[in-house]
């Protein structure tokens, strides 16, 4: 009996390297434990999913963000994202075109297996054909708008067949690395 949880064991290891290894080169090797990868193609595409979105703000104007261009920062262990928005409204006399960035860390929400944007950090606002002053007052009330309607937005959500080898290990998702080539979102035993 011993014998044969120790080859059912053995053999888990070996099949769960061998499903969780992706084919890098020698020296971008990530050490550590077995994780899963979210490229930076996928990321995009779920994105794009849940994109355009409008906010309004107070019957003046509503802001409508258009799906965001996303970038790496693997130093910082975040994403950037490059935002178009469009302002249009009774306070305006026309739509107008502008954009802003944003960076932001990732978090696993185990509830519904998603990845969620947060500890957000916005850059201005920037709209060049509206008047200094009102893009002032955007830029007073745009980021704390931005930031609550952005915070905890889900970027990807993981398919239950995703974490079928991790919850047969007794592995949960752990911490999320950015990468070059995309995000690694670590497997760690689950607490007894």
């Amino acid at each position: 009996m011993r014998r044969r949880f120790l080859f059912s064991a053995a053999l888990c290891a070996t099949l769960g390297r061998q499903a969780w290894a992706q084919p890098v080169e020698a020296d971008d090797r990530p050490s550590g434990p077995p994780g899963y990868t979210v490229s930076t193609d996928v990321l995009q595409r779920s994105v794009a999913e849940r994109f355009p979105m409008r906010y309004p703000v107070q019957g003046l104007l509503n802001l409508d963000l258009q799906s965001p261009r996303l970038s790496l920062l693997p130093e910082q262990n975040r994403l950037r994202a490059e935002m178009a928005v469009e302002a249009a409204g009774p306070a305006l006399n026309r739509s107008h075109r502008g954009s802003f960035d944003l960076d932001f860390a990732l978090r696993y929400e185990a509830s519904d297996r998603t990845l969620r944007a947060h500890q957000l950090r916005i850059d201005r606002l920037r709209f060049p054909t509206l008047q200094p002053s009102v893009v002032e007052l955007l830029n007073t009330y745009g980021p704390a708008l931005a930031e609550q309607s952005l915070r905890e937005v889900v970027l990807h959500r993981l398919k239950p067949q995703d974490l079928r080898m991790a919850d047969a290990m007794g592995m949960q998702p752990g911490p999320i690395t950015v990468t070059r080539e995309g995000l690694v979102i670590a497997f760690v035993l689950k607490p007894l």
